[in-house]
């Protein structure tokens, strides 16, 4: 089943996705392109408004992002992502992805759960990248907290994993996960960055005195594994981040079921040669042709900073479109 959509983000940030949908084979596919001037190359130096301003010229980029999914030999779907703009956030997205283990409760807990801090969050002027960080620490803290009161309800409890990326207007990104689905990075196609347990590990020596062997096998522990939901362990959040966003700049967040099969170069070379749409496709196919049909769901949310046309948007610069 394949889904396809389109929507811009306006300046104010207050109109939501229309989204469009067909049906095609067994894939699913949903993805817009942000035309998004976020910083430009100003006439003069001046801003949008015509006022001098005492700062370098900035970089012309086009956010272009879409996601995919496919449920692979699994009965279910219990992977969740989603591209959200901020309700009061202008010219920031959110891109999100989780993992539902065992069940999709806890994936859609986490989407449910983002898309009400999101809409509330307030940046203000320029917030710092440690307030970034603690938006996606709240969204885990908030889903982690009402799968717990959920969990007494139902008598069981719902985990899943959790990645998260925000774009800001200011040519920055912050990140963050728990658990085992992952975000890369991207350069001109090279991996830069790619989040990993590393960090979970020295907390978990640090803080829970754990022998380093332990600590590794982290995973094979119901007490130690880091999800959101688990009632034996609060998630612990890892946060990245990088600024000086540029055309040539790519991530991608992914579930195991795709980063599995491809090396972090073939992740590269996948998403810088191909739009979002056509990479994922290109992805789930050869995933699926690795796995030899036996592959879990697999899903993905690409986003990829591009030059924009030089079809005239020029000389709206400086703010978004």
């Amino acid at each position: 089943m394949l889904f396809c959509s389109k929507a811009f983000a306006g300046s104010n940030g207050a109109a939501r996705r229309r989204l469009a949908a067909t049906r095609v084979f067994g894939l699913q596919h949903r993805g817009f392109s942000v035309h998004s001037l976020i910083y430009a190359e100003v006439a003069a130096n001046k801003d949008w408004r015509g006022r001098q301003e005492n700062k370098p010229f900035m970089t012309t980029y086009k956010i272009e992002a879409g996601t995919a999914q496919h449920i692979g030999n699994r009965p279910q779907q219990n992977d969740r992502v989603a591209l959200l703009t901020g309700a009061r956030a202008p010219g920031y997205v959110l891109a999100l992805l989780s993992d539902g283990i065992a069940g999709s409760a806890g994936s859609e807990q986490v989407l449910h759960t983002a898309r009400q801090v999101f809409d509330e969050f307030k940046p203000g002027d320029h917030p710092s990248l440690e307030r970034i960080g603690e938006l996606l620490r709240e969204i885990v803290s908030e889903t982690h907290l009402v799968m717990k009161m959920n969990a007494v309800t139902t008598q069981a409890e719902a985990h899943a994993s959790f990645v998260g990326l925000v774009l800001t207007p200011h040519r920055e990104a912050v990140w963050g996960h728990v658990g085992d689905s992952r975000l890369y990075r991207f350069q001109e196609g090279k991996c830069v960055a790619r989040t990993n347990d590393v960090a979970y590990i020295e907390h978990l020596v640090a803080s829970d005195r754990l022998p380093d062997e332990a600590a590794r096998n982290h995973r094979k522990s119901k007490l130690l594994l880091n999800v959101l939901g688990n009632s034996r362990k609060d998630p612990f959040v890892t946060i990245g981040s990088h600024t000086g966003l540029a055309p040539g700049d790519a991530f991608l967040l992914c579930s195991d079921g795709l980063w599995h099969f491809f090396t972090d170069a073939e992740l590269g070379a996948a998403t810088s040669k191909a739009t979002p749409r056509q990479a994922s496709e290109m992805l789930i196919n050869k995933a699926q042709e690795r796995s030899q049909g036996k592959g879990g769901n697999c899903t993905m949310a690409i986003v990829k900073l591009v030059k924009p046309a030089q079809d005239g948007m020029a000389a709206r610069t400086g703010r978004p479109v």
